[in-house]
């Protein structure tokens, strides 16, 4: 089920706890910003994510393809595969929630269904790759041996100005490169 973080009135719970969690929530995806500005720092495409279960962090990532010179390493594949790795399975346990600063493509949402995430919320919509809402609404299909529940727009504009920012910058480098070669 995608839900938009401003709706709550069809929710089973109190203004109190959603407010609680709403909180948790802000705190969780300005950590997953502050690891994606780690991944621009090695001219990584700034997307950070982490896997939180029961107020504790399992895991955390930034893209790294780049460094790595592996196309998977997306935040969120990096982000799950230490959380399955500091728990010895392949699989998360119920309540896992995913936070990442951008809308996952198709083969992060793969993932999340493969180990078994139950939420995820992320921040920036991804016109061009987004495979939740943008793109492609793969969410909850009826074929999946697994849904979740998927909230999106937490903190868009700090995710969207940091990824504007890392592409300013970078087209300014190749420009100013072009122009002294």
């Amino acid at each position: 089920m995608i839900v938009p973080f401003h709706d709550i009135n069809n929710s089973d719970i109190s203004y109190d706890q959603y407010h609680f969690w709403l909180m948790r929530d802000v705190e969780m995806m300005n950590y997953a910003l502050e690891i994606a500005k780690q991944g621009a720092k090695f001219g990584e495409i700034p997307v950070g994510a982490v896997v939180v279960h029961e107020g504790r962090i399992l895991g955390e990532g930034y893209n790294c393809p780049i460094t790595t010179q592996d196309p998977t390493a997306h935040a969120e594949i990096v982000a799950v595969r230490r959380a399955c790795e500091s728990l010895n399975n392949y699989r998360l346990p119920k309540g896992c929630t995913l936070y990442v600063t951008l809308e996952p493509c198709t083969m992060c949402f793969g993932a999340l269904i493969h180990a078994r995430v139950s939420r995820v919320v992320f921040g920036a919509f991804e016109p061009k790759a987004g495979a939740v809402v943008s793109q492609l609404t793969l969410p909850n299909q009826a074929f999946y041996n697994h849904s979740l529940d998927i909230q999106g727009g937490l903190l868009a504009g700090k995710s969207s100005a940091l990824l504007s920012g890392f592409f300013k910058q970078r087209r300014q480098e190749k420009r100013a490169a072009k122009a002294q070669a």
